[in-house]
C-alpha cells in the first residue's frame, strides 16, 4: 500500500521555470502554481541572500515512493538546501474523490491502493477542490447545502493539463481556482460527494477533490461547542 502526499514548494518567482523543468523531468507532469509573496525583512533577505519576496507555490500529489526520489534530486540537483533557494515539505492526503481523478494527479506514479487514511482523533479535513476558474460558487453552493461553510479560493494555473485527454477522457482549462474548505471530519465524505455530483468532472466546473487532515484549529466555533 502506498501513502499519498500534497508535496508544497515554495521558491522564489525568477526560479519557476527551473523547478517546473526539473519536476516534468522527474516524471510529475501535473501540478498547479499560485503566486505569493514572502514577508521577510530587507535585512533577512539581504543575509540569506534572497533576490526579493515575490513567491510561487507549487503543489503536486506524490507517493511516498516518488517523494524519496525527489527530495533526494532537490538536494543534489536543485541545491535546494541552499539559502534563498526554497522549500519543500509534503502533508498527507486522506482521500480523493473517484478513480479518475486519483489516476490522473498520480498519472505516471506507482501507486497502491490502502484504506483511507485517517489520523487518530482529527475531526477535521480540508477538503480542496481544483475546478476550472469562474466556476468556485457552484463548488461553494454544492458544499453549503450538506453543511460547509465559508472557503477560500486561491487562482492558479495548471501544468500537465494535456494529460486529462489520456485520463480523464476531456481536455482540462489551464486557469484555475483552489477552492479550501475545513469541514468536520463526520461531514467530509457528504460534502465531496456533493461537490462531485454537481461540480464535478461531468459538470463545466471539471472539478477534482481530495482532502487532508487538520490536527488542530482555532476560530472553528461550532454550535454544540456553546
Amino acid at each position: 500500500m502506498s501513502e499519498l502526499y500534497l508535496m508544497v514548494t515554495i521558491i522564489n518567482r525568477n526560479l519557476t521555470k527551473k523547478f517546473m523543468d526539473f519536476y516534468t523531468d522527474t516524471g510529475l507532469e501535473v501540478s498547479m502554481t499560485a503566486a505569493g509573496s514572502g514577508t521577510a525583512a530587507n535585512e533577512i533577505l539581504d543575509y540569506f541572500g534572497l533576490e526579493g519576496s515575490e513567491k510561487s507555490v507549487l503543489f503536486h500529489v506524490v507517493t511516498d515512493g516518488k517523494w524519496s526520489e525527489v527530495k533526494r534530486k532537490l538536494s543534489k540537483e536543485m541545491k535546494i538546501d541552499i539559502p534563498g533557494v526554497g522549500i519543500a515539505f509534503v502533508i498527507r492526503i486522506s482521500s480523493i474523490g473517484g478513480k479518475k481523478a486519483l489516476n490522473y494527479l498520480t498519472c505516471g506514479q506507482e501507486f497502491v491502493k490502502g484504506d483511507e487514511s485517517v489520523l487518530k482523533e482529527t475531526k477535521y479535513e480540508l477538503v480542496v477542490v481544483i475546478a476550472n476558474q469562474g466556476y468556485s460558487e457552484d463548488v461553494m453552493d454544492a458544499a453549503r447545502k450538506v453543511h460547509a461553510a465559508g472557503g477560500t479560493v486561491i487562482h492558479a494555473k495548471g501544468t500537465g493539463m494535456q494529460k486529462a485527454e489520456q485520463f480523464l477522457g476531456f481536455s482540462l482549462a489551464t486557469e484555475k481556482e483552489m477552492i479550501l474548505i475545513v469541514v468536520k471530519n463526520c461531514d467530509k465524505n457528504a460534502i465531496m460527494k456533493a461537490i462531485m455530483e454537481k461540480a464535478g468532472l461531468e459538470s463545466k466546473a471539471k472539478s477534482i477533490v481530495f482532502s487532508l487532515p487538520v490536527t488542530e484549529t482555532a476560530g472553528m466555533r461550532l454550535v454544540e461547542d456553546e
